[in-house]
């Protein structure tokens, strides 16, 4: 059962004013608006050498929404995660509303790692990530990074940041600046398919 503030209609409206929903450890679902933002700024992301060799010894592909549930499912399977089974249903209904996407990597042609998030306008609300085999997740967030870039998207939002998050690059910025940026975003006509 989706819980009726994780509509598409309230998702759209949410994640348009900065706010991003997470369960905590009991499941009660809160909305979440950080001051410092902490976003990924695009052009200043450098694909590491651990992850070139990675695309040399591997036969790298990648989809987009080819296995949506797939991916936040696997993304929800860890030992604490904000990921609740509402916010997974809830995901699952903005995905089929055209809002909320998966990057797939695989590995001879089997799925081995993706992210998943909420595109609206030029802006990328990155939401999770998740990895079977070492890199693939970071495969996953390059090739959002360039195909963003490609697209015109101007804002990719990690939303915390954190050891990983920051060795993807993400920076914390002032609420005010990101609330610019993301308005200056939503009025983009972009499309990550």
């Amino acid at each position: 059962m989706t819980e009726d503030f994780l509509y598409p209609e309230i998702l759209i409206s949410a994640y348009s004013q900065g706010f991003f929903p997470m369960a905590d450890e009991t499941g009660k679902i809160y909305w979440h608006n950080p001051d410092p933002r902490a976003i990924i700024p695009l052009r200043n992301v450098k694909v590491p050498r651990s992850l070139k060799q990675f695309f040399k010894k591997n036969d790298v592909t990648f989809r987009i929404d080819s296995n949506f549930e797939y991916v936040i499912k696997k993304c929800a399977q860890r030992r604490s995660s904000w990921i609740s089974p509402e916010i997974e249903a809830g995901f699952i209904m903005f995905h089929d509303y055209g809002f909320a996407h998966s990057v797939e990597t695989y590995i001879d042609g089997e799925i081995v790692g993706g992210l998943y998030g909420v595109a609206i306008g030029g802006a990328f609300f990155g939401e999770s990530m998740f990895s079977d085999v070492s890199n693939a997740s970071k495969a996953a967030f390059y090739y959002l990074v360039f195909r963003m870039i490609d697209r015109g998207f101007i804002l990719l939002d990690s939303q915390y940041v954190n050891e990983f998050t920051r060795s993807l690059g993400a920076i914390e910025i002032p609420k005010i600046n990101y609330l610019n940026i993301l308005k200056r975003a939503l009025t983009l006509p972009c499309s990550l398919i």
